[in-house]
């Protein structure tokens, strides 16, 4: 069963982390819309919106419903379902978002495998996170049994993840990092460099083959 009792239970906390917390989250934004592409999109557990709405991600799917209320209030066209089972037809979008979700779903691969069907040949997934290796992803670890929405969450490398990518059949894969400091010390948004490995927030794009 997909997480998803915090996000209904705790929809003004998990708002208030944007608001306390905008530097981090105009350096992730930042990250995510160096690698998004252009064209029709799906952002997979759109969550309040926070992402597709300011990224222009037209369409998102939630189990949680006082998310998906959110987002429709942010403009964003959302739908309930989980990212094991996409409500959407067969190459849809030219561009699959998630974000800080892939530690809450229940089937990793599954996920990818739905990303990828709904894709168009050629279209791109992109994937943002809190790498679990990364001082950030230590620090939450930590806090697990503290933190309503972390305490379910299993959170993955990006090497982890991009051999997970590869064995969906996705190809081409491009990195991008931020987040250099603890999200609570940012006095301004921080930097996006290419890669992996230093930044606790990491974006990876990559590509479902054109033929």
């Amino acid at each position: 069963m997909p997480t998803t009792q915090p996000f209904e239970r705790h929809t003004d906390r998990y708002e208030d982390w944007f608001e306390a917390h905008e530097h981090a989250y105009q350096s992730e934004l930042d990250a995510v819309d160096r690698l998004l592409p252009s064209g029709t999109g799906l952002e997979v557990g759109v969550g309040s919106g926070r992402f597709a709405a300011p990224l222009g991600v037209e369409y998102g799917v939630d189990p949680a419903e006082a998310m998906l209320s959110r987002a429709r209030d942010r403009g964003v066209t959302a739908v309930r379902g989980v990212a094991e089972a996409l409500p959407f037809a067969d190459a849809t979008f030219d561009s699959a978002l998630v974000v800080t979700t892939i530690c809450f779903v229940d089937d990793v691969p599954a996920t990818l495998r739905e990303a990828r069907r709904v894709l168009r040949p050629g279209g791109a997934l992109v994937v943002g996170f809190v790498d679990e290796t990364s001082p950030l992803g230590r620090r939450y670890e930590e806090m697990k049994a503290e933190n309503p929405f972390y305490r379910d969450a299993v959170f993955v490398s990006t090497d982890d993840l991009a051999a997970e990518l590869d064995a969906a059949g996705f190809e081409d894969l491009a990195f991008a990092q931020t987040v250099f400091e603890f999200p609570g010390e940012m006095d301004a948004p921080g930097p996006v460099e290419d890669g992996y490995g230093e930044g606790s927030f990491v974006v990876v794009r990559a590509r479902r083959p054109a033929a």
